[in-house]
């Protein structure tokens, strides 16, 4: 569908720059359900948690290598043996639940099988972020809207334009929202299935 707004010379750019905000939205969501906890391992699980590595927090997946050489088994081998103590750590700390083991150089991480209690609880971290990324995804609505306002205050563009772009910014609206919630309706059914 071509752009409306993109005709508009005073609106050139806001599509463009409103549609790259939602879908880094997006995008971000899409990350938080990669590392969301099913019962299998997966390198992805631990792409949230960072690592104080010289005063900088680090994500463990710039530290070292991470594999999953079983189904209920991730390993990391950081490249400097030195912060495999913060890496377990930072492991532990986090609240995936998971309770990684060392032994001087890599760190093993055994994924304990799912009860149902937590894959409830997983869900509904999960629904938590989806509504804040849909409240994101409205924010940028409303800039957007903003925006357009302005264009016809300022006399730039016409009470039709006005119109067709809000519409317009609605339907992306629409679209990243839906997006986002399908994705999450997915994982959900990944997680819930035993």
């Amino acid at each position: 569908m071509a752009s409306a707004m993109a005709g508009i010379e005073a609106l050139k750019g806001t599509h463009q720059e409103l549609k790259s905000r939602m879908e880094k939205s997006v995008e971000d969501f899409r990350a938080h359900l990669a590392s969301a906890r099913t019962g299998r391992a997966n390198v992805h699980m631990l792409d949230q948690i960072k690592v104080d590595y010289y005063g900088s927090e680090t994500p463990i997946s710039q530290l070292g290598q991470i594999s999953t050489p079983e189904p209920t088994l991730i390993l990391v081998q950081p490249y400097d043996k030195g912060i495999v103590p913060a890496v377990e750590k930072a492991i532990r700390t986090s609240n995936i639940g998971l309770n990684p083991m060392s032994d001087g150089t890599a760190i093993r991480v055994p994924v304990p099988p799912m009860t149902e209690e937590r894959r409830r609880d997983v869900v509904k971290q999960l629904n938590k972020t989806l509504e804040d990324h849909k409240t994101a995804i409205r924010n940028i609505r409303r800039d957007g809207n903003d925006q357009i306002k302005k264009a016809a205050k300022d006399k730039l563009i016409s009470a039709d334009d006005e119109k067709r772009a809000s519409e317009e910014v609605q339907q992306l609206t629409d679209a990243e929202i839906k997006r986002i919630e399908e994705l999450f309706k997915t994982k959900e059914k990944e997680i819930l299935t035993v």
